[in-house]
């Protein structure tokens, strides 16, 4: 044997290619979202997951890897047993090989290191118990990623991942360079990466499936041996619009799958794993903070994202601009956080649990209890409504309420493993929210609230233990990029089979008019003085001006206890039509009551003077136009459903109730009040178009407050949010914003 031979022959490396071919991996990522609704995955389920599992069964010679979320995989194994049961036979035979990953589809980069491989090992632990198979690659959800990830990954056991050729480009990589796989690395521990790339990702299933074949022939030439890597969402599949048609009907996925197999000869479809037991390593590289490319344009400002679609959009037919796209940067996952305050609201409430779930861990009690509410953390930690782009996410009222609803009840967990008594309260200060300043926390056994002195003392969050609801999962109305598409108008009709990044299509009419936004957070507790002859269509329009200095501004405060009640009092010397004047109020909660106590002190107001004062209110998760949802006096009863606009005067009672969510709030105030109420509504994306979403209603009592005396005015509002049995049967989804991601 000569020298040569002996080192082939027991060289780590692969032989030398002989014969032109590559290799193709189908990375099919399926997921649904925590909290969505049962109708909507049963639809995916048999539009996308089993029509695709039914097509790729008979094609014998081709491999994917495959990965589902864990909320999906918990719903299958649910309701759909015998599926999981047809992938374990596919994995059994070497087709298919199974991709882990966070259970709940986290964005990594979010959540704290001790989740980060809690929740991946736990997965992975599932997963392996389900199909007999280990589990060494994951995927990253939403490809976000930033090089400390690495160490974390490694530390729960995963070898590799799949990440965008975009991070690599951001890296400086040439896209020749692209189509095999690297090893990076972050304190010593090593990860292989492969690069997903972004033409196969708008070529399937869009395209002619010739197109993939000729692709892959130029790159077989080209680059004999390449590895190109498809790895994208499997609703692509039937669930997006006019896919099923496409796919399925038309015979698109039978073409695709018939072709690979007819050239199996030079395209080898394969799984991640097969190529890194066949192949080196392309080298080795450190990757910038990235996501895919569309989610870091969403990520940016609104301005800048237009901005950002005028340079591409002018540029597109210069051939030199082709080279420098790739130093086109977006921006930063984290920078959701600032977008949307909601998502901060989120975030920070998931790092308070997560940070009461390590201490109690470390405090050694019940691990019975410790494992529930880590697995109702880990829920909480689902990224879907963490975030907006061409999905529903942070404007989808069902995933925010599904958020706080597991939030809520990992702490209840935590407070039980914590042996609290059955009646307790207690008030807390800390910079809950990450925003340099502190913030108050009120709570009990029935519920808490988060209280913001430093921003008009406003309460921004109010969680319901007993029905583990959060009253303000509000959002706002923003700006977004793509309502200069809403101002044009539809462009693309319902049987055009186009990317969702592409499509124009309104779900509902006229919502070009319905485009308003908010200059503020639509929060509690928000002290306003208005005009004194202000209509309710004002208000509702927003054209009534703020004419005090209240509603955002900066209220001292101090925290009073008791054992039975606790109290946080605030107080700001400010002006109202640019007289000077100081308002007190206090926020009182009491051992095992289910009512916040409100009380305001408006002084040194001028003799035979008059305000129009209110405060306001926005209740979140309680759905317009459906039965056992409405507005109530005690003397007038029923007044209609959570989405009308309502002017009422000389009321001390009023309410709002859901009786399918078993929720009652109710206003008890000890002198006669006006109240006015509307709904907050989106104009926002969705995978199958633009719709008008109901986000929350708005409750504001208000007053024309006259002085005594003194020169003081005053008001106590009962605040009782009542959990009642439920009255009415569970209501059709119909008319309700819906997501499959």
């Amino acid at each position: 044997m000569s020298q040569d031979e002996f080192v082939h022959e027991n060289s780590p490396f692969p032989a030398p290619i002989m014969n032109p071919f590559v290799r193709i991996c189908f990375v099919i990522h399926n997921h649904q979202p925590v909290g969505n609704f049962d109708f909507v995955i049963e639809q995916a389920y048999q539009d996308s997951y089993l029509p695709f599992l039914d097509v790729f069964e008979e094609y014998e010679h081709l491999k994917l890897s495959l990965h589902t979320s864990g909320p999906l995989m918990n719903w299958l194994d649910a309701n759909h047993s015998e599926y999981l049961d047809r992938v374990a036979d596919l994995v059994a035979a070497g087709r298919v090989e199974i991709i882990g990953g966070p259970y709940y589809e986290p964005i990594l980069t979010m959540i704290p290191s001790r989740d980060r491989i809690g929740q991946i090992t736990s997965y992975s632990k599932w997963l392996e118990d389900r199909f007999n198979t280990p589990v060494n690659g994951m995927w990253m959800p939403e490809r976000v990623w930033e090089q400390n990830l690495t160490s974390d990954i490694a530390a729960a056991d995963i070898k590799y991942t799949v990440l965008d050729d975009y991070h690599f480009a951001n890296a400086g990589m040439d896209k020749d360079s692209l189509n095999g796989f690297y090893l990076t690395e972050d304190e010593g521990r090593l990860l292989t990466i492969f690069p997903g790339s972004e033409k196969l990702r708008y070529l399937i299933p869009f395209r002619p499936a010739a197109e993939t074949i000729d692709f892959l022939r130029d790159l077989s030439e080209d680059q004999p041996g390449a590895i190109a890597v498809f790895g994208d969402d499997g609703e692509k599949f039937g669930t997006w619009p006019n896919t099923k048609v496409h796919v399925y009907e038309k015979g698109w996925l039978r073409e695709m799958f018939g072709l690979l197999t007819e050239h199996r000869q030079w395209i080898h479809t394969s799984t991640l794993s097969d190529c890194i037991e066949t192949n080196a390593p392309a080298g080795k590289i450190y990757l910038p903070d990235c996501s895919y490319r569309e989610m870091t344009e969403w990520a940016l400002p609104v301005e800048k994202q237009l901005q950002l679609a005028d340079v591409k959009h002018h540029f597109e037919n210069d051939e030199e601009f082709e080279k420098a796209k790739q130093f086109l940067s977006g921006g930063f996952w984290r920078n959701f956080k600032i977008r949307y305050p909601e998502t901060n609201d989120m975030y920070a409430r998931m790092m308070y649990v997560s940070s009461l779930l390590s201490q109690a861990e470390q405090e050694n009690r019940d691990s019975e209890l410790i494992e529930q509410a880590r697995h109702q953390l880990y829920q909480g930690q689902c990224n879907c409504a963490y975030w907006h782009g061409a999905f529903g996410g942070v404007y989808l009222p069902h995933l925010r309420n599904a958020i706080f609803k597991h939030l809520i009840a990992a702490e209840n967990i935590i407070e039980k493993a914590n042996g609290r008594p059955d009646q307790w309260v207690e008030a807390t200060v800390d910079d809950y929210n990450f925003d340099g300043r502190r913030e108050v926390r009120l709570a009990n056994d029935q519920l808490s609230a988060w209280i913001t002195p430093a921003n008009g003392g406003q309460i921004y969050g109010w969680d319901l233990r007993s029905p583990e609801h959060n009253l303000l999962a509000t959002v706002n109305r923003k700006p977004e990029a793509y309502h200069e598409k809403v101002k044009g108008g539809e462009t693309a009709s319902d049987d055009e089979t186009a990317s969702i990044h592409d499509r124009v299509v309104f779900k509902q009419e006229g919502l070009e008019k319905k485009l308003q936004y908010d200059t503020a957070r639509r929060v509690s507790l928000i002290d306003h003085f208005h005009d004194n002859d202000v209509e309710l269509d004002q208000i509702v329009s927003g054209e009534s001006l703020e004419r005090g200095d209240f509603a955002s501004g900066n209220y001292d405060a101090v925290i009073r206890r008791k054992e039975d009640r606790v109290q946080v009092l605030m107080s700001r010397e400010g002006n109202a039509w640019g007289v000077p004047m100081k308002i007190t109020k206090g926020v009182t909660l009491e051992s095992g009551s289910d009512t916040l106590e409100i009380s305001y002190l408006v002084e040194g107001l001028p003799p035979e003077s008059t305000f129009h004062f209110s405060t306001e209110f926005n209740f979140a998760g309680m759905p317009s136009n459906a039965d056992g949802r409405f507005f109530y006096t005690d003397d007038r009863g029923n007044l209609g459903h959570l989405g009308e606009n309502l002017d009422l005067h000389e009321l001390q009672g009023f309410g709002l109730t859901d009786q399918w969510q078993g929720i009652d709030i109710g206003f008890d105030m000890n002198r006669p009040t006006s109240f006015w109420t509307f709904p907050i509504e989106t104009v926002s994306q969705s995978e199958a178009g633009f719709e008008l979403v109901h986000q929350n209603v708005i409750v504001q009592p208000h007053w024309w407050i006259q002085p005594n005396d003194a020169g003081t005015w005053t008001v106590t509002i009962k605040l009782k949010t009542a959990t009642i049995s439920n009255e009415v049967e569970t209501p059709s989804f119909e008319n309700e914003p819906s997501v499959s991601i």
